[in-house]
């Protein structure tokens, strides 16, 4: 029977950040209280997600490996793999081609925050697509749409294309950076050719699919917050977020112990050890102050 793999694609330079990525992979750079992958590696744990690849250089693995182990501490499991060079998103299928096997996967960019309860509604429905042999992408508003792949529509509102990067956008509805694929993925990473950046672009694929209409579309409304954290403001402004989030609700946001613990992942006596290994930081007592 299949099953739904997760890859969260934590590779690349991270160049528009430097020099704060000179040292370090931008996916462990601080989001208020915790490390940037805890919040890709959340949406995955709470879509019932427990098999999961991380790609990222050769020496930022061990830092990885160092934070999240083999994921048995979450009662998931994690694998990882090195992209050597950042050759594009869609280059990840390839990469961990053997970790899909005959699967389904979905991927997610490592330095993409998704944050909403509607959001999972939404994942819900494409794993539904996925069963169906549909892929599906989740789009977006943005005011710099330039930036992204930008989803044309036409005067039905029916996606007629999605164009990587145009200099004038027809539209402010973007694909983000979490995708659902069938399994066949793999072989249509294999076959795209580079674009004229050099790069696998996942624009490619996912217009493979549209022009095959085995592509769906989910748009996430003003429910749902998305923040691209490849820039200094966008950085501030994901931490000013959750900040404000944690002062109102006295509640984290995607703090992953506490999402184990809730989906049943790890029981009482494992979140107390978790709790009781960083029981000096705030983050810890939070852990703690769950149990009691």
């Amino acid at each position: 029977m299949k099953q739904l793999k997760g890859i969260i694609l934590a590779g690349g330079l991270g160049s528009r950040l430097y020099p704060l990525t000179l040292g370090i992979s931008k996916q462990l750079l601080p989001v208020y209280d915790k490390p940037m992958i805890y919040y890709p590696l959340s949406v995955f744990m709470n879509s019932g997600i427990k098999n999961i690849l991380i790609i990222t250089t050769n020496e930022d693995s061990h830092r990885y490996i160092k934070l999240l182990g083999n994921g048995k501490k979450l009662g998931i499991k994690i694998s990882y793999a090195i992209q050597d060079f950042p050759n594009g998103i869609a280059e990840s299928f390839l990469i961990g081609k053997d970790f899909i096997g005959n699967d389904d996967v979905c991927l997610i960019l490592g330095d993409n925050i998704f944050y909403g309860k509607e959001l999972y509604a939404q994942i819900e429905k494409a794993k539904e697509n996925l069963n169906q042999g549909f892929s599906t992408i989740f789009g977006i508003k943005t005011d710099k749409p330039e930036n992204f792949g930008v989803i044309n529509f036409n005067d039905s509102g029916e996606i007629i294309s999605i164009i990587e990067k145009p200099e004038k956008p027809s539209s402010n509805i973007i694909v983000s950076g979490l995708y659902f694929y069938t399994n066949d993925v793999i072989k249509l990473a294999k076959a795209l050719k580079p674009s004229l950046r050099g790069e696998k672009e996942i624009t490619d694929i996912n217009n493979f699919y549209l022009n095959k209409r085995k592509l769906k579309l989910k748009l996430l409304n003003d429910s749902t917050s998305w923040i691209d954290t490849g820039t200094y403001s966008s950085l501030i402004k994901a931490s000013k977020f959750f900040e404000d989030y944690e002062r109102k609700t006295k509640k984290k946001a995607s703090c992953i112990e506490e999402i184990a613990y809730r989906m049943g992942y790890i029981n009482k006596d494992q979140l107390v050890a978790i709790g009781n290994s960083m029981k000096s930081s705030d983050y810890g007592k939070y852990i703690l102050d769950l149990i009691r």
